[in-house]
């Protein structure tokens, strides 16, 4: 089943160059799989009764073209497969006329709410999503390989503002914490996410860069030095 949305591009989710952001791009990803769930009788209401959530493990976004303020869009997504307690699902964004503007292939982990332990899926928590074909396009692999050297910067803390539903740090605002470390002219192309343990409220972010052939790799670690995400950001060619 493939589940889609129209919108239309706000100031507010506008960056000083007048364009949807990336993080605007993140948000209507998210918010689109967060209708199909509530559309399908899956939605936030139903995992809660289940004790139950879906966590996002892992993200692999390319953006062609960034949509400019009023711009009419059409934002859909589809799952094409389910594993263990994984689930396997693709984003596009269109313009209204069919310009591809933006794709993605996203990898999910089902998590058990009372130990927060990766439970193993049953027909009743896929069946409502049925499957559609993989979404043609140049798969990165899940995980991010890690540098081995990296410049830390300044440590920060967790806040409110950072947290969602789940009480964790949202997918997109780990973006948006990586995103200030490239310089102001960067124009992402693909940006890449693996997401390996949940921050909380009042945790501390030690930051880490590394720049090598065209690749830049934001870690965002805990005090130990193990990150809570990586962030890889790569320019067009």
């Amino acid at each position: 089943m493939i589940y889609s949305f129209d919108g239309r591009v706000r100031y507010s989710e506008t960056g000083e160059n007048g364009l949807l952001t990336l993080p605007g791009i993140l948000n209507y990803f998210q918010d689109c799989s967060t209708f199909q769930s509530e559309e399908v009788g899956l939605g936030l209401k139903v995992l809660k009764e289940w004790k139950r959530f879906w966590v996002l493990s892992a993200w692999q976004v390319i953006v062609e073209r960034y949509p400019a303020l009023g711009e009419q869009i059409r934002t859909s997504t589809w799952a094409y497969g389910f594993r263990g307690f994984m689930g396997f699902r693709n984003f596009t964004m269109d313009t209204a006329d069919g310009e591809r503007l933006a794709y993605a292939n996203t990898f999910w982990t089902y998590i058990n709410r009372e130990n927060g332990v990766p439970v193993r899926l049953t027909e009743r928590d896929m069946e409502g999503y049925g499957l559609e074909e993989k979404l043609e396009m140049d798969y990165a692999p899940r995980k991010i390989v890690l540098p081995e050297k990296y410049i830390k910067e300044d440590v920060f803390y967790v806040q409110k503002h950072h947290l969602d539903t789940n009480h964790h740090v949202n997918n997109c605002q780990y973006v948006q914490m990586a995103m200030d470390y490239l310089p102001a002219n960067y124009k992402i192309y693909q940006m890449r996410a693996e997401y390996k343990q949940q921050a909380r409220l009042n945790n501390q972010i030690f930051p880490g860069k590394a720049e090598a052939d065209g690749v830049t790799k934001i870690l965002l670690n805990d005090r130990n030095n193990e990150p809570y995400a990586v962030v890889e950001f790569m320019e067009k060619m």
